[in-house]
């Protein structure tokens, strides 16, 4: 199984695990108001080691419509497939939050499809 390291926690998680529900097991409360569809940045992450190379249509336009492709990418459109290492930037302790969002559903969502940034940024400028 992959080994997650978030934060200064470790665990191992099945391979397809989401990485936003990976994050919550291991007793971190991250963000993620949007209720994991992609249309806040209240889950994004920095990885540090273990970025899988492709993203999905949603989080390519979220991130960068918010200015943060490149330098992060939103814990709720990836799944755990290696081993990664990431940081959190929104936890329900460094914000104002009575909670952190809605249940998340285990699979990805809206659309569970990845592409290469390459093929994203060439649609994006047809």
């Amino acid at each position: 199984m992959p080994k997650v390291s978030v934060d200064d926690r470790e665990l191992e998680v099945p391979s397809g695990t989401r990485l936003t529900i990976a994050i919550q097991q291991a007793g971190i409360e991250i963000g993620h108001r949007c209720g994991g569809k992609a249309r806040c940045t209240t889950c994004r992450v920095v990885v540090h080691e273990g970025e899988p190379p492709a993203m999905t249509r949603a989080e390519y336009h979220r991130l960068r419509e918010a200015g943060l492709l490149g330098s992060h990418r939103l814990s709720c459109q990836l799944v755990v497939a290696a081993d990664m290492r990431v940081a959190t930037v929104m936890t329900k302790q460094n914000q104002p939050w009575a909670d952190t969002g809605p249940a998340l559903d285990p699979s990805v969502v809206p659309e569970a499809r990845w592409f290469e940034p390459g093929e994203l940024e060439a649609e994006n400028t047809a």
